[in-house]
């Protein structure tokens, strides 16, 4: 994969989005974490092939979602080429079965290097992990799709000065984190790499930039992330918080238990948004620990008193 300026991603998608939908638009992933990161920096970048832009709230992202699917298309945006899901359903297609909605941005700017996803807001009432609802469009019928987790995203998001909002990496990592209570044996489509440890390493390489810029800025910022996720869980998911805050780490516990998971999940970092640093083992495994005594056991503590 060609490395990828965040700023430029970021800018190019928001020069592209109408006005009136930006305001339901919350970037996540490794772009948002990217554009956090590392702008104002050109040394640094990532690699990812699909940028995830999550509509919200839950009750308007169908209608913003079709919005701005028609809107990309008229500036020649086109869905993304190739694979048994690129082609639009119909009104018969159950929602399930529906391709994804995925655009590549147009002209010689990356189309080849990147494709933008759009999601959408969970339902918090909603019991099942993953859910598709239908957006219909000129070309055809597609669906968004929600992680239930993923309403942490919406938990004040960070304005960005291109007038686009991302999601804070704290939620990022929690919604990671509580989506991979274990190490499951499901691998990303296409590789031999957990789909667990794509997205617990996530948690871990999130950690390890915010370590970064703490040293950096003198701060402590990490420090700060249990008080936000205990919150951000009593807000989202009142009635299972305590629950959820008390088994966040356990993915990551498993994680830190396994090198055979990590040594995969630090090369799958690498390879993506920790593609410009090349972060080691000991390192990767230190802020695991670090992780552990400054994030997990905190919040755990604060959950208790619940």
């Amino acid at each position: 994969m060609t490395p990828l300026s965040p700023e430029e991603v970021l800018k190019q998608i928001a020069e592209a989005l109408p006005e009136e939908c930006r305001e339901h638009v919350i970037i996540i992933g490794s772009l948002a974490a990217g554009y956090h990161y590392f702008s104002g920096n050109p040394e640094r970048s990532i690699r990812t092939k699909d940028v995830d832009c999550m509509f919200s709230p839950h009750a308007k992202a169908v209608s913003a979602a079709g919005t701005v699917t028609e809107q990309l298309l008229k500036a020649n945006w086109a869905p993304k080429a190739g694979g048994e899901w690129s082609t639009p359903g119909t009104d018969e297609t159950p929602e399930d079965k529906l391709p994804m909605i995925r655009l590549q941005p147009p002209g010689d700017r990356g189309s080849a290097d990147w494709f933008l996803e759009l999601l959408g807001a969970p339902d918090t009432q909603a019991q099942e992990a993953k859910t598709f609802r239908r957006v219909q469009t000129t070309m055809g019928h597609f669906a968004i799709c929600s992680f239930n987790f993923l309403a942490l995203a919406e938990w004040q998001p960070i304005l960005t000065v291109l007038g686009m909002r991302i999601a804070r990496p704290e939620m990022m990592a929690l919604a990671n984190m509580l989506h991979h209570p274990a190490i499951r044996p499901e691998l990303i489509k296409g590789t031999t790499d957990k789909r667990s440890n794509k997205d617990l390493g996530r948690v871990l390489a999130l950690a390890w930039l915010t370590q970064e810029l703490d040293v950096r800025k003198e701060t402590d910022i990490l420090s700060e992330w249990p008080a936000a996720m205990a919150i951000a869980l009593q807000e989202k998911f009142p009635e299972r918080a305590k629950e959820l805050a008390l088994g966040a780490g356990d993915g990551i516990a498993a994680l830190l238990q396994s090198p055979v998971d990590m040594d995969q999940a630090l090369a799958i970092c690498n390879r993506g948004l920790l593609a410009s640093l090349e972060v080691g083992r000991p390192g990767f495994a230190a802020i695991g620990r670090r992780f552990r005594q400054s994030v997990i056991d905190p919040l755990r503590d604060i959950a208790t008193t619940w």
